[in-house]
């Protein structure tokens, strides 16, 4: 039995949720040199699954290559990514991190009064030699109609930025959704239901 995992995310939430369900971790982060971020740039006409499972898998096979050159002990590597998805946008259904407040309040008011998807993608290389495991969890999203005041007061928070879909449902974004269908802790980063069976099947003890 594994007594604790890699995380190879830097994302406080996810650090978080894993806490809460007593995984032991240690962070396997990105080193000087590492570009992380052109894998996220999505492809012409890519699919919001098809995107967060290529990118989680590339996050997953860039961690690996970190442990072999880290010299550090063997324990199964988690990686996650998500993204939220507008279905039927003609402008492209993947709604990522927004680059600046323009950027921000364009998808604001895109998802104003509208219904999306959120997908969050794991990945958890259980043995360096085997096959990855993975799963995409999709959740259903209702936003409230947003008014360019409450749009502006909210970017002004800083809360959009380094956030898909520019908001987040743990903070302020929270006040904007009247309901969802699906895990909450999948919207935040690393739905821990499902993550809590993958860590099950690869033997991973809990605190």
């Amino acid at each position: 039995m594994f007594s604790y995992i890699y995380l190879a995310s830097q994302s406080p939430r996810r650090q978080e949720l894993l806490k809460q369900i007593g995984v032991q971790f240690e962070m396997l982060i990105a080193g000087p040199g590492e570009d992380t971020e052109t894998i996220e740039a999505p492809l012409p006409n890519e699919k919001a699954r098809q995107y967060v499972e290529r990118v989680t898998f590339a996050k997953s096979a860039i961690a690996l290559a970190r442990w072999h050159n880290s010299g550090k002990p063997w324990a199964p590597i988690l990686s996650a990514d998500t993204t939220v998805s507008l279905p039927g946008n003609l402008t492209g259904e993947i709604l990522g991190k927004p680059h600046d407040a323009s950027d921000a309040a364009r998808i604001l008011k895109m998802l104003s009064g509208q219904r999306h998807e959120v997908l969050t993608a794991v990945v958890l290389i259980i043995d360096p030699k085997t096959n990855p495991l993975c799963l995409v969890q999709i959740s259903e999203v209702e936003f409230t109609h947003l008014t360019e005041v409450q749009i502006e007061s909210y970017i002004q928070s800083g809360e959009p930025f380094g956030k898909a879909g520019a908001y987040g449902i743990q903070g302020l974004g929270g006040a904007f959704i009247p309901s969802i269908k699906g895990s909450y802790s999948g919207i935040m980063g690393l739905p821990i239901f499902e993550v809590n069976q993958l860590l099950d099947f690869a033997k991973v003890a809990r605190i």
